[in-house]
């Protein structure tokens, strides 16, 4: 379980205030694949960082139980000077995983080749997003976090990684922000729109794609 409690982040551009969380209450349930909808610069990837734990809001409170992982894909907490393989390694210390494991399984997974084992600041951004969903996969978590995951690697590895996440919510939940409405329909049971720093929770993910839709069709808040 995940609830938002209060929950307010307001950023500061050029000294105008843009608010992406304006006081909310959520809870996400256990074990539920969510779809988090809102259009570009609502801040999806802003409440997925709060969630993670890598992010501060400005007040209020995240509370959870079970294990939570980081937005699959990102990969802007590697190490750039170290390679795939030790940051993989690092990572696995941290989260109590088997190095050994761990390590095989990126390596296979990825499909990186040689550049496994070269720094991380000469990957491209494709093969930065493969080696974050690699360990993120690699790793079990009650619930994961996933920033546009279909944006990972060509069409054959998105299509290799979906079916792997698929795998991986029979035994856990996720909190998934897309712009693919064929992916939310295929992987989530709820949904939840954010718009103009309001969190609406839609128990069929249907309504929530619906109301998303409809947002879509009005000029963005302070336009």
């Amino acid at each position: 379980m995940i609830r938002l409690v209060d929950l307010c982040k307001t950023y500061h551009v050029s000294g105008v205030p843009k608010i992406v969380a304006d006081n909310i209450n959520a809870e996400f349930p256990t074990g539920m694949s969510v779809a988090l909808l809102g259009r570009n610069g609502a801040g999806k990837s802003s409440l997925l960082r709060m969630i993670a734990g890598t992010m501060d809001p400005s007040s209020g409170q995240v509370l959870s139980t079970g294990s939570i992982s980081w937005p699959v894909g990102f990969a802007g907490s590697f190490h750039p000077e170290l390679t795939g393989a030790q940051n993989t390694r690092f990572i696995a210390r941290i989260y109590g995983a088997d190095t050994g494991d761990l390590i095989e399984f990126v390596r296979d997974f990825s499909e990186l080749g040689k550049h496994f084992y070269l720094p991380f600041r000469t990957y491209s951004s494709g093969m930065r997003s493969r080696l974050a969903f690699g360990i993120s996969m690699g790793i079990r978590f009650d619930t994961y976090l996933v920033d546009e995951v279909t944006s990972v690697g060509d069409a054959a590895f998105r299509e290799k990684s979906e079916a792997f996440f698929l795998d991986r919510m029979q035994q856990s939940g996720a909190v998934v922000a897309s712009h693919s409405m064929p992916l939310l329909r295929r992987i989530c049971q709820a949904g939840a729109v954010l718009e103009n720093g309001r969190l609406i929770w839609f128990d069929d993910i249907e309504g929530a794609i619906a109301a998303h839709q409809e947002n879509m069709k009005s000029p963005p808040p302070g336009a």
